[in-house]
């Protein structure tokens, strides 16, 4: 918590310095939005049905990997007794039956997968209704910039009178 904090003055430094060069001071805000979303009933529904939804493929997974290792345990007891067809047969099946697995792992775990749809189904909508608040309460106390404290240090606005990609863009000698 304190090398957080220490984050976030040491940021507020820097930002203050570059808006400062700017020939404007700005003020500074944070929001704790970890906090924020604990507090919104709605997204703790959200996170609970994400949890539940978790944790019974997780189950599912769990229970395709114990089969698995039942079927390779069986094999290494029955292989001094089988044929070398026999044994391909039964390590072809293991190995297929950890890909589909590992598949369904992916399937739903990956990056791409079935809870980061969800996740996004559920919980963008809110995120993105915090953060058009964030913006709101921003413009009207007159903030030039809001930073996050939970989990990494982001700003989550910045008055656009501050930005100044287009000036280094041209300092750099290109064009807008």
């Amino acid at each position: 918590m304190i090398k957080r904090g220490k984050i976030i003055c040491f940021l507020m430094v820097i930002l203050s310095g570059f808006v400062m060069a700017q020939g404007a001071a700005a003020k500074f805000g944070y929001v704790d939005t970890d906090y924020i979303l604990s507090q919104i009933p709605e997204y703790k529904a959200a996170q609970s049905e994400l949890d539940k939804t978790s944790i019974q493929w997780q189950k599912e997974i769990e229970g395709k990997f114990a089969e698995i290792d039942k079927l390779y345990k069986a094999y290494q007891a029955d292989a001094i007794l089988l044929t070398d067809d026999m044994k391909k047969k039964r390590e072809s099946e293991i190995v297929n039956k950890e890909k589909e697995a590992k598949d369904q792992q992916k399937q739903k775990f990956g990056i791409d997968g079935e809870l980061f749809k969800k996740r996004q189904e559920l919980v963008k909508p809110l995120q993105d209704k915090v953060f058009n608040a964030i913006k709101m309460v921003a413009e009207k106390k007159g903030l030039g910039f809001v930073l996050d404290k939970s989990g990494q240090i982001s700003i989550l606005y910045a008055a656009s009178k501050y930005d100044m990609s287009d000036d280094v863009l041209i300092q750099l000698g290109y064009k807008k």
